[in-house]
């Protein structure tokens, strides 16, 4: 995906961390609410180019987990206090546990059932007895609908603007997918990339089943944001004190 690698030097023009305050803030009231321990220390896997933790990190000792070492670059930017670790959030592990893990539209990328589990699996590694998993995936299998949307930023010497296309071609299968077109006005030269990411759709109960199935019990919470039409469904999971 060339917005997390040859483009994510654009990032940040594509969506910046001033859209994320709202949504940050419910985040961080949910992870405050849920837990049965007092939560200091937050594990952020796929962490992406920074923008949720530039709010998180006021209020949480925040680590954050990325694949990308271009994101991890312009997270580092961002938010030079926070400790940056380059990392598959189905397979790293750091060798140490938090009193919260919070994981964001990353997970749309875990395509598979076991991919899926696998981050889970990680999630669960990494919380303490008594913690909280948090995790965000843009939709399940009964909220999505296709859409468009578009948008982007003038910086100081170039600017941004997107197209982006989420469509199903296979209803059947556990994936579907988002085209952007991104239009890069560097100085007086501008260029066109097309951009396609794959991402995993799963039911409400897949995501509860594999919570549970780690050793996590789970529910489902909903979250109005003012910009989103519909409600958008967060899982919030807790690992037993003993």
């Amino acid at each position: 995906m060339k917005l997390y690698n040859e483009l994510a030097d654009w990032f940040h023009l594509l969506t910046a961390p001033d859209e994320y305050e709202e949504e940050a803030a419910a985040y961080r009231d949910l992870l405050f609410a849920s837990g049965t321990r007092p939560l200091k220390s937050l594990l952020e896997l796929g962490s992406g180019g920074g923008n949720n933790a530039s709010h998180l990190k006021h209020h949480f000792d925040l680590t954050l987990v990325e694949l990308s070492a271009g994101m991890i670059e312009i997270s580092e930017r961002l938010n030079p206090e926070c400790e940056h670790r380059q990392g598959d959030m189905r397979t790293v592990r750091l060798g140490r546990q938090f009193d919260g893990v919070f994981v964001h539209d990353a997970v749309c990328y875990m395509t598979t059932a076991e991919d899926l589990r696998l981050a889970m699996e990680t999630a669960f590694v990494h919380c303490r007895p008594g913690g909280v998993v948090l995790v965000c995936p843009d939709f399940t299998t009964e909220s999505f609908a296709p859409q468009t949307e578009h948008g982007g930023r003038d910086g100081e010497d170039r600017s941004l603007r997107y197209l982006a296309w989420t469509w199903d071609p296979d209803p059947s299968d556990s994936t579907y997918l988002v085209d952007y077109a991104y239009l890069l006005r560097d100085g007086d030269a501008t260029r066109v990339v097309h951009d396609r990411h794959v991402e995993g759709l799963f039911s409400r109960a897949v995501w509860l089943d594999t919570l549970r199935s780690v050793g996590l019990t789970a529910d489902v919470k909903l979250y109005d944001h003012s910009a989103v039409e519909r409600p958008i469904e967060m899982f919030i999971a807790r690992r037993a004190a003993t």
